[in-house]
């Protein structure tokens, strides 16, 4: 199912773009089992830890997720360490998850 999401195109965001309802949420994570809402500060977030064999293809990985954020348009933290990289999406402008959100996580699973 995340082959549908990954096939979207993220949507310019504004301030006044609506968060993802609980219903909206429940159904998105459904298509995401390996990644998790966390809350920081108050913002709902999606993340997921990335494990590899070593840090060089951390790195690579890490790169590939910096590259498909620019082609988005729509930057995650990603924390790059020794075999594992964690990349976390929220959308900024709105302080918490918008769909765009849930279209990134879906195609940096196919970033692997």
């Amino acid at each position: 199912m995340s082959s549908q999401l990954s096939a979207q195109q993220c949507e310019a965001c504004h301030v006044d773009a609506p968060k993802v309802s609980d219903e909206e949420l429940s159904e998105l994570m459904s298509q995401l089992p390996d990644w998790v809402p966390e809350v920081r500060d108050g913002i709902m977030m999606l993340e997921r830890v990335y494990k590899f064999k070593n840090y060089k293809q951390a790195w690579a990985f890490a790169n590939k997720v910096a590259e498909l954020a620019e082609e988005e348009f729509h930057h995650p933290a990603t924390l790059l360490e020794w075999g594992k990289v964690t990349v976390t999406w929220w959308t900024h402008a709105i302080k918490g998850l918008h769909k765009n959100d849930f279209i990134c996580a879906a195609k940096t699973d196919k970033l692997l």
